[in-house]
């Protein structure tokens, strides 16, 4: 039986004794969820913020209101400062951000629903990746949680 992504990463940081944190938007603490499912989470998992809204991704992230506003809440630049943010408050060895467009509205032609942006924030580098999640609003979040997952693996793999 394949080994899932969330008890992989909990094994990998356990054993070189490292933290992570997440910002969730478009996934709703989806994602904090799946690692907290993971005997022995409380261990490398510090902290996850929902921030839903722009004013709680300025707040508790330090997504500054320029950024929103000239990209808006779903961009790259938005989701770099959400992935360095929570990394910054939270002390953490590792960031994992997303936003995205769950639907069924909001989506605009440059941005259709199913947009999402994955920032992952380490000391070295942010990365950040763009996909396209078509479907209903849970297998959005569900698809968008197993990316992020698996390009948070395979980032502590490589470090």
């Amino acid at each position: 039986m394949t080994e899932a992504l969330e008890t992989k990463i909990v094994r990998l940081l356990a054993e070189r004794k490292q933290t992570l944190a997440l910002a969730e938007s478009c996934t709703g603490g989806y994602i904090a969820h799946r690692m907290t499912n993971v005997p022995g989470a409380s261990a490398i998992f510090s902290a996850g913020f929902v921030t839903y809204s722009n004013e709680a991704k300025q707040k508790f992230l330090g997504v500054r209101a320029d950024t929103l506003h000239q990209h808006g809440a779903v961009s790259e630049p938005v989701v770099r400062e959400m992935a360095e943010g929570a990394r910054r408050v939270s002390h953490t060895d590792y960031a994992v951000a997303v936003t995205g467009i769950a639907g069924p509205d909001g989506g605009t032609p440059e941005k259709p629903v199913g947009t999402v942006f994955i920032g992952l924030a380490s000391s070295r580098e942010t990365l950040v990746f763009r996909h396209f999640n078509p479907g209903k609003r849970l297998e959005f979040k569900d698809l968008t949680s197993e990316q992020a997952l698996g390009q948070l693996c395979a980032l502590i793999q490589r470090s």
